[in-house]
Formats: structure tokens, sequence, C-alpha cells
């Protein structure tokens, strides 16, 4: 999707040069692609760079949209006709309680997700990036009016899926891990579902991370596509704590060159 030029500066999302602002600004040249080639290629951040960031998203969002699919048949509900690997996304808990990239989530094993993964489904687990404070200031081409859905660009904002298998977490890695307390600790209310309670059956179990795609916002100003699975199980806890995402203090301006997500190297 191609919107018209109508300045001449661009933003990238992640600055690792000096500098704070720019005289003005264009509204966005690529949605959902980066540019074959421009200019602005080089400061477009690298996957490596994402994937930091990746990570920071994933340790700061408790929740997230597991993606499955409908099998050929259920024996065990009445489901309409039709569903046959119909695509279903269902939001559900995850907690960042390894150092390896891997979510943690507790499976109850009646959830349709869990349900669909134990008859042969794929799944996916996909995240954004939800600033807890609105920008101070908005850049004019997108201000209106009329009372916004969300007080910022979302289009502009980091999102990414994750694509693996869950693997049930073995019950000494369950101990050392500590996963009861890092879990309820974001989510305090599934203490009454864990694994031994007597409402569901569930268990401890992690998404092995086989690939990851991530739309880091504009194309014309952030990385698009695949990060490679070996830079995001090597991004190092202090990489992750060292980056900042916008909107994570208040007084940020959207579009600021040093507000888009800064290593602070």
């Amino acid at each position: 999707m191609h919107i018209p030029a109508l300045f001449s500066a661009l933003l990238p999302l992640l600055p690792l040069v000096a500098s704070t602002s720019l005289p003005y600004l264009e509204p966005p040249q690529y949605i959902f692609n980066n540019p074959s080639y421009s200019p602005s290629m080089n400061t477009i951040p690298s996957s490596k760079e994402s994937a930091i960031l990746a990570r920071r998203i994933l340790h700061l969002t408790p929740l997230a949209t597991l993606a499955t699919t409908f099998p050929n048949s259920h024996s065990l509900e009445t489901r309409p006709s039709g569903l046959s690997g119909m695509p279903i996304g269902l939001m559900d808990y995850i907690a960042d309680c390894e150092s390896t990239g891997d979510p943690t989530i507790l499976a109850i094993n009646i959830a349709t997700s869990f349900k669909n993964v134990a008859a042969g489904s794929n799944i996916s687990v996909s995240l954004q990036w939800s600033p807890p404070y609105p920008p101070s200031s908005r850049i004019s081409f997108f201000e209106s009016k009329k009372k916004e859905a969300v007080p910022y660009s979302a289009a502009n904002l980091p999102r990414f899926s994750l694509l693996g298998y869950l693997e049930v977490i073995k019950k000494e890695e369950v101990e050392t891990l500590d996963l009861k307390g890092c879990f309820t600790d974001l989510h305090p209310d599934a203490r009454f579902w864990l694994p031994g309670n007597s409402i569901h059956e569930s268990e401890w179990v992690r998404l092995v991370v086989r690939e990851i795609y991530w739309i880091g916002g504009f194309g014309d100003r952030a990385y698009i596509g695949w990060i490679p699975v070996e830079e995001w199980r090597n991004v190092t806890t202090q990489e992750w704590q060292e980056v900042r995402l916008p909107g994570e203090k208040k007084g940020w301006k959207e579009w600021a060159y040093d507000n888009l997500g800064q290593l602070e190297l």
C-alpha cells in the first residue's frame, strides 16, 4: 500500500545515530513492506535491532493472540459444519519466564486453542505494542478533531508473530524456573487454574519459537520482515533492558526521532 508523499524527511523506528529532531515530517511511504531501495535504507533498523525490541515487547506484554485451525472433526463438542481448516485467533495469557525467548503459557486443555493443537493444528502467538501513555504531541498529518479509538498511530507501532510448536514443560523445570511465581505475578487470577486445580485440567507449556515475523511500523522507517531465530534467541537480558519503546514514559512525541525505540548504548 503506497501513500503519496507530502513532505520529504524519513523517520526510523530505532535510531542509532545522534539526532533529536527533523525540520518537517512526511506521511508514511510504505505501510506493510520496506522499499526495494531508498537513500533512507541505511537508517531502517536491522533485523537484529528489531529482535531486541521484540524481546522487550514480549517481556512487557502479558496478553497475546493464539492462532490455530480447526481439525476435520471433533468428538468432544458440537461445532458448526465447514470449520475444517478454518483459522481462529483467541486471546490468552502469556509470560516471559525463560531467557530463551520462548513464551510460557498455562494451557487449559478444554480451551479451543489447545484442543486444536492436540488435534494437529499449527500455532502462532501474536503480540503488539500498546503504549501505556498517549503522546504529548502528534504530527499534524494524523491529528483529528474527532475522538479517536486510540490516541496514537497504532499502525506505526511494532507488532509481530511467533510461529512454532507447544512443548510441555517438565516438572523439574517448572520448579527451577518458578513458573507459578512468574506467571501469577503477571496474572494473579491464573492461580485458580494452575495445574492440579479442581476446575479444569491444565499444564505448563512453552511455545518453542521457530520463526518470527515482525512489522516494526511504517516500512519507510521501520524493519518489516522475518527475524532469524538465531537473532531472536541470542538477544541478552541486558540488551532488551536497555531499549525503550515509544510511550513507555509520559511526555513522548509521536514521530520524535529520539522516542521511536532507542538503544541506550
